[in-house]
């Protein structure tokens, strides 16, 4: 077998045993400091990173790197409490393992989230973001030998998030009374934050939020024929107009994130109810 896919098939083999089989019907990738959503899990099985075989380890700031399965929203779920960055060193088999992993332990729908910088005039720090499009700028995943287990060499990417989905969520944030953005994320491979300049050029090709992750794992769920949701969190507004002392702080990234954190674990919760 081919190394790439015996990896794969080993994380998932062993998941599988230590889940007793259980199969998980959504899959939740969880980013910068929005790891609370896993805390409303219910009959909680936690698998830190290290124990599976093949994981990477998590090093960035609010991922603490465990694997959950459990129950939200009455069906069973599975989700990473932090994901894998290409700017962590890891290459593109490594980020989206996890996603290939969930595929073949049965997940039927894919929801991911991130922090992200709200390059939109309109954004503002705490603002949620339905991802509705994206623009990658990291190393496309799909690069080198195709594996047929996992769908096409050239997947149709025209709606890589799902209208339906999308649908949905509109839906229960006008129920819930939650303000919510739709916009275009644009992903780079960090890990240094972005100049004023580029900002400005993000903006200018159609970017409304912008952050280091998540496409990768998108692109390969779309490959698998995989529904994704996709939300954004904007933590920092990146408007260009900074004053001269300004700083980025990934600490503070942080914090905007987990103060935001609850509201989008109530969005995650009632979708995943309406599945």
């Amino acid at each position: 077998m081919e190394e790439q896919l015996k990896k794969i098939y080993e994380a998932a083999d062993y998941l599988k045993e230590r889940l007793g089989g259980k199969v998980p019907e959504v899959g939740i990738i969880l980013g910068s400091g929005l790891g609370k959503l896993a805390d409303q899990i219910q009959d909680r099985v936690v698998i830190p990173y290290k124990e599976i075989p093949n994981f990477a380890v998590s090093t960035a700031i609010g991922h603490k790197g465990n694997f959950i399965y459990g129950t939200l929203g009455g069906k069973s779920v599975c989700a990473m409490q932090g994901r894998f960055h290409y700017y962590e060193g890891y290459g593109m088999d490594r980020v989206t393992l996890p996603v290939r992993v969930m595929k073949v332990l049965g997940i039927k729908y894919l929801f991911v989230s991130n922090a992200a910088g709200g390059v939109n005039f309109d954004y503002k720090v705490g603002d949620l973001m339905i991802i509705k499009d994206h623009i990658n700028l990291l190393p496309n995943p799909l690069i080198g030998r195709n594996f047929e287990d996992f769908g096409p060499r050239f997947p149709d990417m025209t709606r890589p998030y799902d209208l339906n989905l999308i649908r949905k969520v509109e839906k229960i944030c006008i129920e819930l009374d939650i303000d919510v953005k739709k916009g275009v994320y644009l992903a780079g491979t960090g890990p240094s934050y972005e100049t004023p300049a580029e900002y400005a050029y993000f903006r200018l090709i159609g970017a409304d939020a912008i952050g280091m992750s998540t496409i990768p794992e998108v692109i390969v769920a779309r490959q698998s024929n995989i529904p994704v949701f996709g939300m954004s969190v904007i933590t920092n507004e990146a408007h260009g107009d900074f004053s001269e002392d300004f700083v980025n702080d990934g600490h503070e990234v942080i914090v905007a994130a987990d103060a935001a954190a609850d509201k989008m674990s109530a969005i995650f919760s009632k979708l995943i109810e309406l599945l």
